[in-house]
């Protein structure tokens, strides 16, 4: 038998097979949504996130969701952030914090078991957190000036943050970092996390636990009560526009030379769209090897350049972004125009192209259920509408998309006013009409 037959036969055999994959379902308890993603065999370890619709596109004051995202874990009713971090360590758990424009999560990850202390712990930073001013001026303030000057000190986050601002202007284009000329205070943030801490705000999304078992710890841990008003913000826009961001090279000398390109929608973002980043790709599927995308070809005409494509979905709006990178300007200048052309013939892709690009997008999709933060990015939005999505539902929406409907969505999305930011030596970055935007 030739080694070929014997692939083709193990080929055949692994497709004859039945697939499974993570399921979740959303239910109610304690006033909250709970949502528990199982992953087949019980695993040793649980995570828990309290998911808080209350980011940055909700806040009340520039920055506040920054600080509220980092007064967590700190002194509450029961016990002293020492107290907290010590019985943590017994334990042997983990706490963290996190931040995106549309949420704030506290997460837990442990020893299964250990469900209710770790629930009773997230409920008491909900409920009884005590915002002491000396705790916000020695150990918040640190930490989100630290956040906030490596945000800027580093080209491309800083040019995904000022895109948003173009992109969207308000809302979701709020800053996800605070910044020094507009202050936070404690009381500030007192007064947000009134607001945002509302049952009616929260969710709990559970990795490695059934929606039953974790219903029940959460009733246990977060008792009864009413679901107070939630945030809001206006709907959500689409503008586009252009800036420029000089960078200090002798006070940075190793600053990437970066141009962020990006084109936005209101709406739930499609099938269709979730094709897109895979299709035009920029990072080889093969290791050590340049790939046969548009942008990792494109991408390898410069040494050390780097081409990232991706699309992010918000609640009401998706923004799709190209991230042009590279140790020189000239560099950047050299692949702009290219990456501009291979993004707008993207909506003219063959049959076989947009076939490669869906297996692609089903493999992304499916290793988010696998790990904490892809389970966020999923999960998240549809926690608060009480459906989060199969696997079988999203991969039987991605094949729907044929070539002439993913190029009719691509050539819709590209109409918009582009949204471009260059960031580093601006005597050199082109302009987004030398690039042909």
């Amino acid at each position: 038998m030739s080694l070929f037959t014997r692939f083709s036969r193990a080929g055949a055999l692994a497709a004859s097979k039945s697939r499974s994959y993570a399921t979740a379902a959303v239910a109610d308890a304690a006033g909250v949504k709970v949502a528990g993603v199982e992953r087949g065999a019980p695993p040793g370890t649980v995570n828990l996130t309290v998911v808080v619709k209350a980011g940055s596109r909700y806040e009340t004051t520039p920055g506040v969701a920054h600080a509220l995202k980092n007064f967590a874990f700190k002194t509450t009713s029961k016990g002293s952030a020492l107290k907290i971090a010590r019985e943590t360590e017994l334990y042997g758990g983990v706490l963290s914090a996190g931040l995106s424009r549309e949420h704030i999560f506290l997460t837990a990850e442990f020893l299964r078991g250990d469900e209710a202390h770790f629930l009773s712990l997230l409920a008491s930073v909900l409920s009884s957190t005590q915002y002491y001013p000396h705790e916000y001026t020695e150990l918040v303030l640190p930490t989100i000036e630290t956040e906030s000057r490596s945000a800027l000190s580093t080209p491309a986050i800083n040019a995904l943050d000022v895109a948003h601002s173009l992109a969207f202007r308000r809302g979701l284009g709020n800053s996800l970092f605070a910044q020094q000329h507009n202050p936070v205070s404690a009381a500030d943030v007192k007064a947000y996390a009134t607001q945002a801490y509302a049952k009616s705000n929260i969710a709990v999304l559970g990795g490695g636990i059934s929606t039953e078992a974790l219903s029940s710890a959460v009733q246990q841990a977060f008792g009864s009560g009413s679901g107070g008003s939630s945030l809001s913000s206006g709907a959500t826009q689409y503008f586009g526009g252009e800036s420029r961001i000089a960078i200090d090279t002798h006070a940075n000398p190793d600053a990437r030379q970066t141009l962020t390109i990006a084109f936005g929608k209101t709406g739930d973002a499609s099938a269709d769209l979730r094709v897109l980043p895979h299709l035009v790709g920029g990072a080889s599927s093969i290791k050590w090897g340049v790939g046969t995308s548009p942008l990792a070809v494109i991408a390898d005409k410069v040494p050390g350049a780097e081409i990232k494509a991706d699309l992010l979905p918000y609640s009401d709006a998706a923004l799709f972004t190209v991230t042009v990178s590279a140790p020189s300007a000239e560099g950047v200048k050299t692949l702009a125009k290219e990456v501009v052309a291979a993004v707008k013939e993207a909506g003219s892709a063959k049959e076989e192209d947009v076939k490669k690009a869906i297996a692609k997008a089903k493999v992304a999709d499916a290793s988010r259920f696998e790990n904490t933060a892809g389970l966020l990015t999923v999960a998240a939005p549809g926690l608060f509408k009480g459906d989060i999505p199969s696997l079988d539902s999203t991969f039987a929406s991605l094949d729907n998309v044929s070539a002439s409907s993913f190029g009719k969505a691509a050539s819709e999305l590209f109409k918009a006013k582009p949204t471009v930011v260059a960031v580093g030596d601006l005597a050199v970055l082109p302009y987004a009409d030398e690039i042909g935007l």
